[in-house]
């Protein structure tokens, strides 16, 4: 229970508790943006996103649950079209790549390629929109390095 208490407490003053928030949601948003394209998160994603998000913090646990916590909040905005939208979103990724550089080497395209195994080969729509979403973050990755 205390720690379920916690995890509230840390996702509501992320911005005021958590070491390097910007960082932590600025992955979340890559995450979001992968999963969100087809607009619901099937278990294989949400199986996927675990394995992610314990790769990417596998000395921090609690960060790492906190960075998937992130990426339902920010998924369910956009669901529920609540203050957050797609087209929004990739507009805060491209903005805050530009502003802080150190933002180009938390894409990881590898990573990120993990959640497009989960798209049912059927559905060619979202898996060639998830695949633009994939080029344009390796756009903005090679961006950075000119």
């Amino acid at each position: 229970m205390f720690k379920t208490f916690k995890r509230g407490v840390m996702k509501m003053f992320r911005e005021l508790l958590v070491y390097h928030n910007s960082s932590l949601e600025f992955r979340a948003k890559l995450l979001t943006l992968m999963i969100s394209a087809n607009g619901e998160v099937c278990e294989c994603e949400k199986q996927k996103l675990k394995e992610i998000a314990h790769t990417i913090y596998a000395d921090d646990q609690e960060r790492a649950e906190l960075l998937i916590d992130t990426v339902y909040e920010f998924h369910n905005k956009i669901v529920t079209n609540n203050g957050l939208n797609f087209e929004h979103l990739i507009a805060q990724v491209r903005k805050e790549v530009k502003e802080v550089k150190r933002f180009c080497e938390k894409i990881d395209i590898d990573l990120l390629m993990k959640l497009h195994e989960c798209i049912d080969e059927e559905d060619e729509e979202d898996a060639l929109f998830q695949m633009r979403i994939i080029e344009f973050l390796q756009m903005l990755k090679d961006e950075c390095r000119v």
